[in-house]
């Protein structure tokens, strides 16, 4: 008995140190009287005092602390503390992110303190004495990354709480009576966290806007785009504004521009596209060399510096595409009509004009405003059935009207004779280290009210990758046009750097599961190889797994004024021109490439920067929310389905899940250990499985399994599977 009540004394003076020199911790720069601490603790009784004061005098005799006047103590100064950004995974535990650390700090649950994924925390950094592994504490919230959550609100008589899935949120939120704003139990919300009292395990809030009931369409999608800040109408100001402007074509600004309207232009886009930025013109010049121009909608133009217009289109920063809409950059009036180079239909362009040979070797080049006349408009199926036949049809009917030829036959030989080019161009590229992503895209087939009726894949064939490779040209040929002059000019660089050589060593070793292998010694045979790879899983099950894989292991691409080049696409010099509608940098771009044609002086390298990286952070949440909206649409036909046995590849192994992708929809389920009833399973990280204790059953990345569909929830995006077995077990 006397040990046990020894024990419980060590233990009660170890818990008074641990609270003590966390109050000390976060507030370092202060001092602190017992009485203050005791209060700060919630005790107010002798015996606690006196722990307390016993406490201190320890502390000070090891050194943790100083007395640096009577009776008051104060941390000692540490290189212990570091400021960085905290990481929460889905299942609370927390890493802060310290540049120039090369490990992340273990955070545990209990020393989170209050502190939120992505928030700009101080953290008091501490070797455990058992592992000796760095852990660590957070002292002090420096900024919270947001203040706005999106969840799922549940009332009572006295008070509601908000749950906020997809934040990696540990706590719900309290809600008073007073501030839910109207809404009513199973509303998505937009809740506003006000305060976090000392004591209390979750934050205060209140509702600051009612979405709609949870699960339905309309809701879902708008919930995707307030969670991360993206808005899904503009401003009436905006509006009105946009709708004022002079869009006719005037012949005072023709004449300040290169007039190319009698020149053979078209458009080749998706079939449903409703704005389009880019057109090609062809023609052959008499010394057999052909001009081929990339015009690009001038909305430099229109979108001026300084107004409403370009503010509402830098804070949007890109075009956000949803699996049922797109949530336009600019105005319809501009994105759809004024700048979308639609047939039949003179427009203000920007334009890279190239005199190729027949090698397509650039033999001269020229960039500039100019007026062009967009002569008919392709669908990309449209122009492939040329590519493949010799011979097609166009979608929109074509004027005439003081072209002396026959436009028909014109774009047919046009369209062969730039896939002829864009070819060699590719085959250039790819000789060169460009690394091949053709990744294979989910669509769905959608009803009248936006339900799912089937899923389709959309893979780029050879009509794609003329736009891309003539795209391609343009982008590089003004980056290297700006960034070869001297003195250095201030410019927009689209960046891509060398991939990490963990995440290669990663992938390597999960694709040698499926029997492939890198070879990388260097550069050029890293990306050769790593075609190869992308090459040899075209067709296979294990494709969409690989793809995503290698696409992982790629560092990711950026806007920056700091030019690196950019390794995925083996370019020197590349940026972002040909896309001014749905991307702001591009609009960025056309200002600088006209400021420096005039003869301009090299504009401020630190505002561009910061405006590259707001455009980088917008890019990252548009892609984050189009894939949010692509997994609620997977679990919304998924959940019409439940009934259905498919074959999936194991694309994941945790020590919770095995993750399934259906083969013949890409949707990703996650089957969870727990529930495989046939054994005991054990996770095996090494292996990338799971593996049963009595049967020896191994379930691994790369299996062929049949699964079931057990839970679709909306609301989370996320499915849940029954697992059916293996492919070859199951009849």
């Amino acid at each position: 008995m006397r040990k046990r009540k020894k024990g419980g004394k060590k233990q009660q003076s170890a818990h008074f140190t641990e609270n003590i020199l966390t109050i000390l911790r976060k507030e370092h720069t202060q001092s602190f009287n017992y009485k203050q601490i005791a209060a700060k603790l919630g005790l107010n009784d002798p015996s606690s005092r006196n722990h307390i004061v016993k406490s201190l005098q320890r502390l000070k005799g090891e050194g943790s602390i100083q007395e640096i006047e009577r009776g008051k103590y104060i941390l000692t100064p540490s290189k212990n503390y570091h400021t960085g950004v905290m990481d929460i995974t889905s299942r609370g535990k927390g890493y802060v992110i310290v540049e120039g650390l090369e490990d992340d700090i273990s955070i545990g649950k209990k020393h989170l303190n209050k502190a939120l994924n992505g928030d700009i925390v101080e953290v008091y950094v501490f070797k455990r004495k058992r592992s000796g592994k760095l852990e660590g504490e957070v002292t002090k919230i420096i900024e919270r990354k947001r203040t706005e959550f999106v969840g799922t609100i549940q009332v009572s008589d006295k008070f509601a709480f908000v749950e906020c899935p997809g934040y990696s949120m540990y706590t719900d939120i309290f809600v008073p009576k007073s501030k839910i704003n109207k809404a009513q139990s199973g509303d998505k919300v937009i809740v506003k966290m006000e305060g976090w009292e000392a004591h209390s395990d979750s934050p205060i809030g209140s509702i600051v806007r009612v979405l709609g009931k949870a699960g339905e369409h309309n809701t879902e999608i708008h919930s995707i785009l307030a969670q991360y800040g993206l808005p899904y109408e503009f401003p009436k100001e905006v509006e009105d504004y946009a709708n004022q402007l002079d869009t006719s074509i005037q012949p005072a600004e023709i004449k300040k521009r290169r007039d190319m309207r009698e020149v053979l232009t078209f458009t080749i886009d998706p079939k449903d596209a409703k704005d389009f930025d880019d057109a090609l013109s062809f023609q052959k010049l008499k010394n057999g060399n052909y001009e081929i121009g990339i015009h690009i909608a001038d909305v430099s133009h229109y979108v001026k510096p300084g107004t409403i217009l370009d503010d509402e289109a830098y804070g949007r920063a890109t075009s956000v595409y949803l699996v049922d809409r797109v949530v336009p950059m600019l105005p319809e009036i501009l994105s759809n009509n004024a700048c979308s180079l639609r047939p039949n239909e003179e427009k203000y362009t920007f334009s890279s004009v190239f005199e190729m040979n027949s090698k397509a070797e650039v033999v001269h080049k020229w960039f500039g405003r100019t007026v062009t006349y967009s002569d008919a408009r392709f669908a990309y199926e449209e122009a492939q059935e040329i590519i493949e036949t010799g011979k097609g049809s166009i979608s929109e009917k074509v004027s005439l009207t003081g072209k002396a030829y026959s436009v028909d036959s014109k774009i047919t030989e046009a369209v062969l004779e730039l896939d002829r080019l864009a070819k060699i161009l590719r085959k250039q590229r790819m000789h060169n280290g460009a690394i091949s992503f053709d990744k294979v895209e989910v669509k769905f087939v959608l009803d009248e009210n936006n339900n799912p009726e089937g899923v389709y894949f959309k893979e780029a064939k050879d009509a794609n990758k003329l736009i891309e490779e003539f795209m391609l040209l343009a982008n590089r040929s003004v980056a290297e046009f700006i960034g070869k002059q001297t003195p250095k000019k201030t410019f927009v660089y689209r960046v891509h750097d060398e991939p990490d050589d963990d995440k290669i060593a990663a992938l390597e070793n999960i694709i040698k599961r499926f029997g492939y292998k890198l070879i990388t010694r260097d550069r050029k045979s890293t990306a050769s190889s790593l075609n190869k790879l992308l090459e040899d899983v075209a067709g296979k099950k294990e494709q969409n797994l690989v793809d995503t894989l290698a696409i992982r292991s790629m560092s990711k691409a950026v806007y920056t004024v700091n030019n690196i080049g950019h390794y995925g696409l083996a370019f020197d010099y590349y940026t972002h021109f040909t896309s001014p509608i749905r991307r702001y940098p591009d609009v960025m771009v056309h200002r600088l490439l006209q400021q420096y044609l005039d003869g301009g002086k090299s504009a401020s390298e630190d505002k561009y920067e910061l405006q590259c990286r707001h455009s980088s952070d917008m890019e990252g949440l548009a892609s984050n929310a189009e894939r949010d909206s692509i997994k609620y649409m997977q679990v919304k036909y998924m959940m019409d389905h439940k009934d259905q046995e498919y074959l999936g590849v194991i694309s994941g192994v945790t020590e919770w899940g095995v993750y399934v992708e259906i083969i013949s929809n890409k949707c990703e389920g996650m089957v969870r250990v727990q529930d495989l009833k046939d054994d005991h399973y054990t996770f095996d990280k090494d292996e990338f499985a799971v593996i049963g204790s009595k049967t020896k059953n191994v379930y691994q990345l790369g299996d062929e399994v049949y699964v079931k569909v057990k839970n679709a929830d909306l609301v989370k995006k996320h499915l849940d599977f029954t697992m059916l077995g293996h492919k070859k077990d199951v009849k």
